[in-house]
């Protein structure tokens, strides 16, 4: 039997940190909390939701996404789960190094790679799109299954998220997609299909930051753009 699950996921980007400012690269060792400007973006975030209905809350394992989901479960009264699945896509020997122009070209070349097609372009001592996307719905998988009707908070990141939303979602004008940057705290609305063989879903709302005001509206891009930046962002 093929049961099909159908909610409704809002994906978060974490708040800014201290990588976004310096255009680090982070997977898993470089772990920082949020600064003052994203504590604030992530409380005008929870904000947003203190009067919608939100049945639960899932996070990434990495502190500025728990600090960012964290704000808004103390407004919902909420338990968070973290779901290693929605990690930030692991860039391998690229985290620790110097953001310079040299790494954040190699970085972009690989992404720009992905979105061509090829899948199996893989950063050194990293993952490629192939194994990004897999977790990226085991993820969704694990937070929907079993369950219809509900509204499912994700924190996450802007790298996840916005490199596997054109094959979550297919119906998503990648036009729209490449011309929208995902900043810090953007809320992007998925309706989400999941059955035993399939993880897919229709975008209701793309990286809106539109709940954001004064101090945290002013957003840095999550990317450092060296060449080709009309076709690269993350």
């Amino acid at each position: 039997m093929n049961n099909e699950n159908r909610n409704t996921i809002y994906l978060i980007r974490h708040g800014e940190n201290p990588a976004n400012i310096n255009h680090e690269f982070s997977y898993k060792k470089v772990d920082y909390s949020l600064t003052p400007k994203g504590r604030l973006q992530a409380q005008q975030t929870a904000e947003y939701f203190q009067h919608k209905q939100i049945d639960e809350i899932y996070a990434s394992p990495l502190k500025r996404a728990q600090e960012t989901a964290q704000a808004i479960a103390d407004v919902k009264q909420l338990p968070i789960t973290l779901i290693e699945s929605f990690r930030e896509i692991n860039i391998g020997d690229l985290e620790g190094q110097a953001p310079s122009d040299e790494n954040w070209q190699l970085h972009n070349h690989i992404v720009q790679d992905w979105v061509d097609g090829q899948h199996d372009r893989t950063f050194p001592g990293g993952e490629n799109y192939t194994s990004l996307l897999g977790r990226m719905r085991n993820g969704l998988r694990q937070v929907s299954t079993g369950k219809s009707g509900k509204n499912i908070i994700v924190v996450g990141h802007g790298g996840i998220f916005t490199r596997t939303i054109k094959d979550i979602c297919p119906d998503l004008d990648l036009a729209v997609l490449f011309a929208t940057e995902n900043y810090n705290c953007s809320i992007t609305e998925i309706e989400l299909l999941t059955t035993n063989d399939q993880v897919s879903g229709t975008v209701k709302v793309w990286a809106s930051f539109d709940h954001l005001h004064g101090e945290a509206a002013k957003l840095v891009p999550g990317t450092m753009i060296v060449q080709r930046p009309a076709e690269i962002q993350s």
